[in-house]
């Protein structure tokens, strides 16, 4: 407060911080107020504040400041106890006249303190005595605080918070979930009994809210996804089964449905939701069992008959939810034994017949009430006894009555203004849709087939007859027939992704599904010939067309695959008589035509170039179907013309991504087949494309028509290298490239460094190239490609590093710097780790092939601050995957080590940097790279001791930018220091890599790494070093805790090194590892 004039200004800048529209306004303000939360000598300043503002801007500052400083500060015991008994005190003497959001924010600070301190004393804990001491007061304000404090609590005890492990946070969760939520749960229907009667809705709200916390919490320690509203089964613990098995705390949420106030009725669903989904095992009597179903569905046929509440879409949402759980948690025979089921499930269909009317309004709610018929229907083959379900009568009309809304759903659609989504766009829409349909249809097939059958006759023969005539008509008409057989097409795919069998033999849903592929099958030749065969610009031809590839992938997995192509004789047969499509190779030849039709006519579609790709991918990497393939004439048309005259979309700029597909999967058939003469067939455009290029002058690659040119051939390449799975293959694309092709991409770096479009496709193949997957990189002993592939290499990234570091930043620098910078990095880094090279070799034959790109790849990673190698993710990865390979070889550790000093602790900090982040395959990756660089220092140590060598030129070096640091080692900053180097190189070290060592050991026992095997390998070796490093580290660490947990504390951290010697063997890390493992759990436990 010292900085503040007085209390008034204050309130002017916290009125300003939470309430000006001028920005830089609200900057100054937080700027200057920032203190109060960073600042734990403010902490008495904030309760000033409290205490004397008049204002409820300054009183929100003072306890949003509070509440950062005990999220993000170690704060004393004490000081933690009295900042949480003055809130409490301040709440209950002035908490019924404070504006809500100042309340809220207070106790949400008492609650966090509360969490924080559970397990280090045990007054925290009597927040649950306090809050109930609100509830005793006669006023109601002070009753709606005490609710509002438990409901604080169990959201703040059930929600993971970043500044604490998350194993501290579930043993915290699972000791008030023991001790409290019972008994907060029985608050919240105490007072819902209470308010039942007329009082403000706002009262009503917080009870409710406080009992579906309860009813939501993670009893068991694993939180499902917030983004699903899929929750599967409370496990309530078996203490709260009396408090189900009594009828009225299911009755009071129905009560408390039937109030005006929707945010009220919405939650009350929301409990019955998650009461019916309470696990079977909570009643250990199936009588008790019974009458909690019959509770629940007596409630929801009371909902049903009288239709209240359901006009409001949160509470339809709800509801239709409720009815979803009824399957999913209690048996068919259990529906069936309950007394009014017969009129109840008919409630149920026609609530559902309705909402597939009102498609338009409930379609995001439908989804639960066909996943609740289509798993009564599955269930129906394992009853037993003679109670008639009534599924025969309501299901088929279930079926008809939602393939009728898609239907008409078209109609509404074509008249609706543009802004209205289309459900055929979404792709994951429709699966939601579609995904209990199959087991609904299936059920009474033969009638259900028929009734699809007789919409789609119709709609077949009017697009057939569109198709003869001399123009398209009434454009609008058309796109609605399409749409309406887009519909059934997605429908037919549907229900052949799942071949089951109820209610029909295998022999019998074969001839059904051959029926309904039939008039798919049939569409497919009308889509492409008359008028239609000028429509593939038209929204509804692109819809159509993606519904068909959809179909054909769902078919070709169940008839057509590896494991289904003799097992349906029946299908074939019916097939056979319809179309004449006599077994499945004929059947393939179809599909593989409309792929090549689709890659010819959709030039500009990229969504159906990439639905037909993967349909094409599905089919070449089967290992019968893609011998198939090769069979076919229509792959052969493909495999020879494979230009972008045949093929416009390999010269659409959209689909240049599609293009690397097209390739890998035309590179998959071609290998397929032994020979090289097919091979240099197939890359005969490519190699005219390569020679046009070749003969290109230099000013002429700045043009646009050269540059795609390159780019494409280079994304073609890339997409036949990814194919190349074994030596053979390999061999085969690299004979083709090297030697006379490589000029060229040298020539293009060189001439476009500063065109990011070319140099990242360039890149991006040679990253492909050089990565040796499956051992495809296995030379013949004497042959030298590996050694001139990395010379290759190694003039590329030359070429490019040279030039890029010359460039100006601009405006956008990771496109036009960084991109190519780390894709250049991984190129490297996949060369130096592929061991196919003798590197070795360079150094003794005077080659600066290795010297030349160890040294510009360094430039470039050290000419990017840290700062952004922290923040571009992909940049962050390359860098740290460079770094790992860098300090894992023997050879290119002494290019680090060469460095001068600054830079050698500078790259050294980045490592420390990526321990401390967020992602850990990088944490892993810095771990790696540090345990080498600590391994080479102690084998060199071992060697300096032992009197056998001296050192080597890197362990010089090494010790030369220890000594040469001043400002970290001030005290070791000996000007003679390499004169006695074997007598302070020991001591140096020590202090040079503790703090990363304290680093390590801060995230092994502070944080919930998931990598505690990689981060245990450089713990070692760091330990190994010095023992009276790791001695001072250990007094740091215990000198921190708590004085009572010092002594348990530091028995932990005698186990830890027990049957661990002074080496670095395999056996050895493996037993620490085994010890860390015991010493982070026994340190944890409280």
């Amino acid at each position: 407060m010292s900085s503040m004039e007085s209390l008034a200004q204050l309130e002017v800048l916290c009125e300003k911080l939470y309430n000006s529209r001028d920005s830089a306004e609200r900057a100054h303000a937080e700027s200057t107020l920032k203190c109060f939360s960073e600042n734990s000598d403010y902490i008495s300043q904030c309760q000033y504040i409290l205490d004397n503002a008049s204002t409820p801007y300054a009183l929100m500052l003072a306890s949003t400041s509070l509440l950062k400083q005990v999220s993000d500060r170690s704060l004393s015991l004490q000081l933690r106890l009295d900042i949480r008994n003055y809130v409490m005190n301040y709440l209950a003497a002035r908490g019924p006249k404070l504006q809500n959001f100042v309340t809220v924010s207070l106790i949400q600070l008492v609650c966090r303190i509360t969490k924080f301190g559970w397990l280090d004393d045990d007054r925290f804990r009597d927040i649950f005595k306090e809050a109930t001491d609100f509830l005793a007061l006669a006023s109601q304000d002070h009753y709606l605080i005490g609710l509002r404090i438990l409901n604080f609590l169990v959201m703040e005890m059930n929600q993971a918070n970043s500044a604490m492990p998350l194993s501290l946070h579930r043993k915290i969760a699972t000791s008030f979930k023991d001790q409290f939520l019972l008994q907060i749960f029985q608050i919240s229907l105490t007072s819902l009994h209470q308010l039942k009667s007329e009082v403000a809705d706002d009262l009503r709200r917080v009870p409710i809210s406080l009992a579906l916390r309860c009813l939501s919490f993670d009893f068991v320690g694993s939180p499902v996804d917030e983004s699903s509203e899929e929750f599967g089964t409370v496990q309530l613990p078996a203490s709260w089964r009396p408090l189900l098995q009594d009828p009225s705390t299911v009755q009071i949420f129905f009560d408390y449905y039937k109030v005006n106030d929707t945010t009220v009725s919405k939650e009350a669903l929301e409990c019955l939701v998650r009461l019916a989904s309470v696990r079977r095992s909570l009643f250990v009597e199936d009588p008790a069992r019974s009458q909690f179903l019959s509770h629940l569905m007596s409630g929801t046929r009371e909902i049903l008959q009288t239709g209240q509440g359901l006009a409001d879409h949160g509470n339809y949402h709800e509801f239709c939810r409720l009815l979803g759980r009824f399957k999913v948690n209690y048996q068919l025979s259990e529906l069936l034994s309950v007394e009014f089921y017969g009129e109840w499930i008919g409630l149920v269909a026609e609530f559902t017949t309705k909402s597939l009317l009102s498609w338009q309004w409930a379609s995001n709610s439908v989804y639960y009430l066909l996943s609740l018929w289509s798993r009564l229907v599955t269930s129906l083959p394992y009853l037993k006894g003679d109670t008639p379900s009534l599924l025969d009568e309501t299901v088929p009309k279930i079926t008809e009555g939602f393939i009728t809304s898609r239907i008409n759903s078209v109609q509404v659609l074509s008249y609706a203004s543009s802004d209205l989504d289309n459900p055929l766009d979404s792709a994951e829409g429709l699966q939601d849709q579609l995904e209990s349909l199959p087991y609904l249809c299936r059920f009474k097939y033969e009638s259900c087939s028929l009734f699809i059958i007789n919409i789609m006759e119709p709609l077949l023969q009017a697009y057939t007859a569109r198709s003869r005539l001399p123009a398209p008509g009434d454009v609008a008409e058309l796109s609605v027939i399409e749409a309406q057989i887009a519909w059934m097409v997605h429908i037919i795919a549907a229900i052949l992704k799942i071949r089951q069998t109820v209610g029909c033999s295998q022999d019998s849903q074969e001839l059904f599904d051959a029926e309904l592929a039939a008039r798919v099958l049939q569409l497919i030749n009308i889509t492409d010939t008359g008028v239609h065969a000028q429509r593939y610009q038209e929204l509804s031809k692109q819809r159509l067309d993606r519904a068909i590839l959809i179909f054909v992938q769902n078919f070709r997995r169940s008839y057509v695959g590896d494991q289904a192509m003799h097992a349906s004789k029946q299908l074939y047969a019916r097939l056979s008589e319809l179309l004449g499509l006599t077994d499945h190779l004929v059947l393939l030849n179809v599909i593989v035509g409309k792929i090549a039709t689709n890659l010819k006519c959709y030039a500009e579609c990229e969504d159906v170039i990439d639905h037909t790709l993967a349909l094409f991918q599905d089919l070449a990497s089967g290992y019968m179907t893609g011998k198939l393939l090769l069979k076919l004439e229509s792959t052969k048309f493909i495999m020879a013309n494979h230009s972008r005259e045949n093929f416009p979309f390999l010269d659409e700029y959209r689909c240049v991504c599609s293009r690397t597909n097209f390739y890998y999967i035309l590179g998959s058939l071609v290998f397929m087949e032994d020979g090289p003469i097919k091979f240099r067939t197939f890359m005969e455009p490519l190699l005219q494309i390569a020679v046009n290029l070749e003969a290109s002058a230099d000013a002429a690659f700045r043009t646009d028509a050269v540059k795609y040119a390159f780019t494409g051939l280079m994304r073609d390449l890339r997409g036949i290298a990814m194919a190349t799975n074994s030596r053979r293959t390999y061999g085969l694309l690299f004979d083709w490239l090297y030697p006379s092709r490589m000029p060229l991409l040298l020539r293009a770096i060189s001439l476009l460094t500063d065109e990011p479009e070319v140099t990242t496709p360039l890149f991006k193949f040679m990253s492909e190239f050089v990565l040796n997957k499956a051992q495809r990189l296995t030379f013949d002993s004497s042959s030298p490609n590996g050694i001139l592939l990395f010379r290759e290499i190694s003039k590329l990234i030359v070429a490019y590093g040279s030039r890029i570091l010359l460039l100006p930043n601009g405006t956008d620098i990771y496109a036009r710097k960084y991109k190519g910078i780390w894709i250049s990095l991984t190129v490297l880094s996949r060369a130096l780790c592929g061991n196919y090279v003798n590197f070795g070799v360079f150094e003794l034959y005077g080659d600066r092939a290795l010297a030349d790109a160890l040294d510009i790849s360094l430039k470039m990673t050290l000419s990017i601050p840290l700062s952004d190698i922290l923040t571009f993710k992909k940049l962050s990865k390359a860098y740290y995957g460079y770094m790992e390979v860098m300090f894992n070889n023997h050879i290119t550790i002494s290019s680090v080590l060469n460095l001068d000093t600054s830079t050698f602790v500078h790259i050294v900090s980045t490592l420390e940097s990526g321990l401390k982040g967020l992602d850990m395959g990088i944490s892993t990756q810095c771990a790696s790279a540090i345990d080498s660089l600590a391994a080479f220092y102690f084998n060199n140590i071992t060697n300096i001791t032992a009197g056998d060598n001296p050192p080597s030129p890197a362990a010089l070096n090494l010790a030369r930018h220890i000594g040469e640091f001043p400002s970290l080692f001030p005290q070791v900053c000996d000007a003679n220091l390499l004169h006695h180097i074997l007598k302070g190189y020991y001591v140096i070290i020590t202090l040079f890599l503790q703090q990363i060592l304290k680093t390590l050991f801060e995230i092994i026992i502070f944080e919930d790494a998931g990598n505690q095997w990689s981060l245990s390998r450089p713990i070692l070796s760091l330990i190994m070093i010095s023992e009276q490093m790791f001695s001072d580290l250990r007094a740091q660490i215990l000198a921190s805790q708590a004085v009572e947990q010092q002594q348990r504390l530091s028995q932990c951290f005698d186990k830890l090194m027990t049957d661990v010697t002074r080496s670095l063997e395999p056996k050895n890390r493996d037993r620490f590892t085994q010890n860390l493992t015991t010493f982070r759990h026994d340190f944890r436990a409280k």
